[in-house]
């Protein structure tokens, strides 16, 4: 439990710290967060589907990825349950209002780099991009506050490792 208690102060830590800076993320973090809503999951595995057999296998990757992604996402939210940092700090104020009550684990991020990961196994030259795509999504819901960075960490590790599964899973 002690180990939990110390990664909790580091995570308060890192997001009020965080939120102090001036970046040229700190600008664009509502834009760069909007990215991940849920319109490009839709619309860019149909367009590469138009011109690629990749884009084919791509759009039943995504279709099965999402599908298991949001109901992992959903139960884990709901069942840890962990309040958004508006709520659980004291006079601290969020850019934005989240769409949910709950902030672990984080749903952008994860989406984000489960796409990521996609692309990147369908379209090996898309990684570098799509993965500096995802991190900023990441830091910007980091930055806007309504995730703890550990948040964003685990929604990362959870977009990825579905991705390799469904991937692995379709081979």
């Amino acid at each position: 439990m002690r180990m939990l208690e110390d990664i909790q102060v580091m995570d308060r830590q890192l997001l009020l710290l965080l939120r102090q800076s001036q970046s040229w993320l700190a600008l664009r973090a509502r834009a760069v967060s909007r990215t991940a809503d849920g319109h490009l999951y839709v619309i860019l595995p149909l367009l590469l589907s138009m011109v690629s057999d990749a884009g084919d296998r791509l759009v039943l990757a995504t279709a099965l990825a999402f599908s298991a992604e949001r109901a992992i996402y959903w139960v884990l939210k709901n069942t840890l349950r962990r309040k958004r940092p508006a709520q659980a700090l004291p006079g601290f104020q969020s850019t934005i209002i989240a769409s949910d009550e709950f902030s672990f684990p984080s749903g952008h991020t994860s989406a984000a780099f489960l796409f990521a990961t996609l692309l990147c196994l369908h379209f090996g030259p898309l990684a570098l991009p799509a993965y500096g795509w995802a991190m900023a999504v990441g830091m910007s819901r980091v930055y806007l506050g309504v995730h703890f960075p550990t948040d964003t960490l685990v929604g990362a590790a959870l977009g990825t490792g579905l991705g390799l599964a469904v991937t692995g899973l379709l081979a």
